[in-house]
């Protein structure tokens, strides 16, 4: 009688689905950043002053204060996943509590500076600048705002000890989007405010 195939059973697989999902969504991302900065691109070389003459100039320096917030907020969150893996959760849930903070102070003080922006005449239909700046920024701000309300989500389960260092993934996928999305500002903002 023939003998039959052994077949391991319960081996990890070499990645993760949940990393291969993140990893399709970031892809997917960046596939529509870059089209978007293409018309960025394309509509500020079309013009030889920037801000054309009658738009507002754009808030550098509470911008990049908030620029601040925003890059200092990665350390809690990877604090987090850190101390979830240490089987940490009451300091993962503080550390993720404090990352979600600096998320909603970074919209709200890029809300505020908008509707300074606005004020002054810089709309979306103001002109190709004001409809560059607001697609661009704004199509950021709506995947903080996604970062945000994920990042409030896994707090809320990690106060509740959902979290453990067997099983975080959950929690891991939304610290790499978050990193994403600060990785995302790093070359949105010195591109839109600074070029």
């Amino acid at each position: 009688m023939p003998r039959r195939p052994v077949i391991e059973r319960d081996r990890p697989p070499v990645i993760a689905s949940t990393r291969i999902a993140m990893i399709a969504l970031i892809t997917t991302e960046l596939m529509l950043f870059a089209g978007f900065l293409g018309m960025y691109f394309v509509i500020r070389l079309a013009h030889e002053t920037w801000p054309p003459e009658g738009q507002p100039r754009l808030p550098l320096f509470v911008t990049g204060l908030n620029t601040l917030v925003l890059f200092a907020s990665v350390v809690p969150v990877t604090r987090a996943l850190r101390a979830t893996a240490r089987n940490a959760g009451e300091h993962a849930a503080r550390a993720l509590g404090l990352g979600s903070a600096m998320g909603i102070l970074f919209l709200a003080v890029q809300g505020f500076e908008w509707s300074r922006l606005v004020h002054h005449g810089l709309t979306l239909a103001s002109s190709q600048y004001g409809g560059a700046f607001y697609m661009l920024i704004g199509l950021h701000a709506l995947h903080v705002v996604a970062a945000v309300v994920w990042l409030a989500a896994v707090t809320w389960l990690a106060q509740r000890g959902r979290w453990t260092a067997a099983a975080h993934a959950g929690l891991e996928m939304c610290v790499i989007y978050w990193w994403f999305v600060a990785a995302l500002w790093a070359i949105l903002f010195p591109l839109v405010y600074l070029y």
